[in-house]
């Protein structure tokens, strides 16, 4: 079994196109999107250090493979998807 993990920065739509996207892939085990504790604190005493609700945000996924072979199908579906949406994606050993 092989673990793809990446890291999603967009709006929600971008994350849920990648989402149902893998899900479209024949023999994919499991496909997650993993809380970030982190992204959900938000300090607004100073609008000039605080993140603007129109930029991206960060969506950790993980998604299980049977093999090597489909893990390499994942992130290339991933990556064709994320730059159809103009979206940015990172792929992670772990979050």
């Amino acid at each position: 079994m092989s673990m793809v993990r990446f890291r999603l920065i967009g709006s929600r739509a971008d994350a849920d196109a990648v989402i149902a996207g893998l899900h479209g892939i024949e023999d994919i085990e499991h496909v997650e999107e993993i809380d970030d504790l982190i992204s959900g604190m938000r300090d607004d005493s100073s609008s000039s250090e605080s993140v603007s609700d129109t930029e991206g945000h960060v969506y950790c996924i993980e998604v299980d493979a049977a093999d090597d072979s489909l893990a390499e199908l994942v992130r290339e579906c991933a990556g064709a998807i994320a730059r159809d949406c103009n979206a940015g994606i990172e792929f992670v050993d772990e979050f």
